[in-house]
């Protein structure tokens, strides 16, 4: 009977040592066992918030996380829905191990402090109902990531080295409001005049330009952007019409000068160059800007309706592998003001890591200690042709689109190894 009683306490040690002393890690599966996988990337900034480290699980399991075990990190997984095994330490180190064999693609990035995130958009100066679609608003705070929100004044009052990472989605930095009269209200344009005329700009054109180089500048001095849609477009042909009129009466009371296409110097961009402008009238009624947009004469990227993200070596290109994580990697393709960018236009030292047969959607590039990436399209969930009807992403929780916005958000938390190719 005593004996009996020995081994039962003796077991019930046993498991009360695996749950605490040894169960020291939660594995975050991110393939198709996952229930959540966007709400997965606000666990891991949770992680990260609380000071403590991550350690991202690259090509393993469609790019897992790995956190030390507690019991409030345990809670949290719960609480938000996502799939999680708790793993011994002996396991943990064995995925390690598994993982660092130079014949495996497959690496672990340590993620050490959590990015402070800000987003660019007149949501802080106005009602911008169009704003209500942004994708990365709509993820972020679908994962409950925190956030902050900057427009023209913050950025010209010099705000931006308080941040790590900065958003910029369907925006218009040439000061043409987006060439379409429909996207934005009698009330976006006014606050964006009064800011102009604040910090004494005689045309909203001239004061986004300033704000396009204070941009320029934080990307240069080691902070991250990531641009979608018109934001990624806009940007680069204000740096490159620095100086010019590009801007037709209709928008700014002057007409545009003549010659803006030859005076455009496409060495002061980031991205894109020998890009032609579109011209008074527009595709669409002044919708389009340029022809970067690889859709301007389609309107759709058809015929394949998707886009293939590339393979990278998690362990010699370590920077386009963490951003190319995914449990898919055949991607449905979405709609926008700029949906893709043309392939010529890509400058040659930009890394493209998603393209479809006839443009490139998800590029990569470094600005002297920065880095940037951009995406085509405007919601990888949305409906085409509605851009005012926000997406609901809890019936898209395993979206690949929406995925690789995440893997950019936990890009600047990461101890990177600078890449090889």
């Amino acid at each position: 009977m005593k004996r009996s009683l020995v081994s039962v306490l003796l077991a019930l040690l046993f498991c009360a040592c695996s749950l605490t002393g040894w169960a020291r890690s939660i594995l975050i599966p991110m393939d198709e066992q996952q229930a959540n996988h966007l709400k997965a990337y606000g666990v891991a900034y949770f992680v990260l918030k609380a000071d403590s480290e991550v350690e991202w699980l690259l090509n393993y399991r469609g790019g897992s996380f790995m956190l030390p075990y507690t019991a409030a990190f345990d809670t949290e997984c719960r609480v938000r829905g996502v799939t999680t095994t708790v793993i011994s330490d002996a396991e943990a180190a064995q995925i390690r191990q598994q993982l660092a064999n130079p014949d495996l693609n497959a690496d672990v990035v340590k993620l050490v402090k959590a990015a402070k995130i800000v987003v660019y958009s007149p949501i802080k100066v106005s009602a911008a109902e169009f704003e209500n679609t942004d994708a990365v608003l709509l993820v972020l705070n679908y994962a409950e990531i925190p956030y902050e929100v900057v427009y023209d004044e913050e950025i010209l009052k010099g705000d931006l080295p308080k941040y790590d990472w900065l958003h910029l989605h369907h925006e218009d930095f040439t000061g043409q409001f987006g060439r379409n009269m429909h996207r934005m209200s009698v009330d976006d344009i006014k606050a964006q005049e009064t800011i102009a005329s604040k910090y004494g700009f005689g045309k909203v054109s001239q004061m986004k330009l300033a704000v396009a180089r204070r941009i320029k500048d934080f990307l240069a001095g080691g902070g991250y952007l990531f641009a979608m849609c018109s934001g990624a477009e806009t940007f680069d042909i204000a740096l490159a019409a620095e100086g010019v009129d590009i801007v037709s009466s209709q928008f700014d009371g002057d007409a545009a000068d003549a010659d803006a296409q030859s005076k455009l110097d496409f060495n002061k961009t980031v991205a894109f160059h020998n890009f032609v402008l579109e011209g008074e009238g527009g595709y669409r009624g002044n919708s389009s800007f340029s022809d970067i947009n690889s859709t301007v004469s389609r309107g759709w990227d058809s015929p394949s309706g998707f886009f293939e993200l590339f393979g990278f070596s998690a362990k010699w290109d370590v920077i386009p592998a963490m951003l190319t994580q995914n449990h898919e990697h055949i991607i449905k393709e979405f709609h926008g003001q700029t949906t893709a960018f043309r392939k010529t236009a890509v400058k040659s030292n930009v890394l493209v890591m998603g393209e479809s047969k006839t443009s490139d959607r998800y590029i990569y590039g470094e600005l002297g200690r920065g880095q940037w990436t951009f995406y085509g399209g405007h919601d990888p969930e949305g409906i085409r042709g509605n851009f005012r009807t926000p997406t609901d992403l809890n019936l898209h929780p395993h979206s690949p689109g929406y995925r690789l916005i995440l893997n950019n958000v936990l890009f600047p938390s990461a101890r990177k190894k600078k890449r090889k190719t």
